[in-house]
């Protein structure tokens, strides 16, 4: 039986308000590739245009654009019978960008680690004390978002925008695969240790150090992902 994508949680609460800034088809297109992304609509649900339409009262139309163009970046997969269901990720797809990630962030810590002002290094310190808190205090759903603002500010002190563009280009995967990690107790309080130890680098500007620690701490991430997914292969 097929399973239509649930939209009760995807934010369409401003679909009108933003059509002078933004196109409906665009605004539908975040919104449907961000709950892909974080999980909200799984791998193998189903979008149907015309439900979609029905379900936030507007026409076909925009919501045709916004379906085309998911399945243009690959977020979803046109299927025989009709409608379209949303895909998940391949080992090749994980590594690929683990492997990239690795790269490049260890770059930019490298940068920061030369580059950075010491009044700067107070944002870090607070990111890995709001972690920590966050942590103690069981509130796990946190944990994503200040990780990936922690990683932000990091890569922030290298002052290379041209690299900065490049690791936020897979800002969609990176924040889904950090959501995996950060779920298990234990990789989120070794994160944050890594955290700690990538700050202490910056400190003391060693560069090749916090560059070997970053590339470790991706490519840790990185084994945790793959786990997951041959357990929910073999399952």
């Amino acid at each position: 039986m097929r399973r239509k994508v649930e939209l009760k949680n995807l934010d369409f609460d401003s679909l009108q308000a933003l059509q002078e800034r933004k196109s409906l088809g665009e605004h539908v297109f975040d919104s449907l590739k961000q709950a892909i992304i974080r999980g909200n609509i799984s791998p193998g649900e189903w979008l149907v245009e015309s439900h979609i339409a029905e379900t936030l009262g507007i026409s076909r139309t925009p919501v045709r654009e916004a379906i085309h163009k998911l399945e243009r970046e690959g977020l979803i997969e046109r299927q025989p019978r009709g409608g379209f269901t949303a895909l998940g990720l391949n080992r090749e797809d994980i590594q690929e960008t683990f492997g990239i990630r690795a790269i490049l962030e260890g770059y930019a810590a490298r940068l920061a680690a030369i580059k950075h002002d010491k009044e700067e290094l107070e944002l870090l310190e607070r990111k890995i004390e709001e972690f920590e808190k966050c942590l103690g205090k069981k509130q796990l759903n946190d944990l994503t978002r200040i990780n990936t603002e922690f990683h932000d500010l990091l890569y922030a002190l290298s002052k290379s925008p041209k690299l900065i563009h490049l690791i936020n280009s897979l800002g969609d995967q990176i924040y889904r695969f950090r959501q995996m990690i950060l779920k298990e107790n234990k990789m989120a309080r070794m994160s944050n240790e890594d955290h700690k130890q990538m700050l202490k680098y910056i400190r003391k500007r060693d560069a090749d150090g916090v560059e070997r620690l970053v590339r470790d701490h991706i490519l840790r991430g990185q084994e945790v992902v793959l786990k997951e997914f041959d357990d929910q292969r073999s399952d």
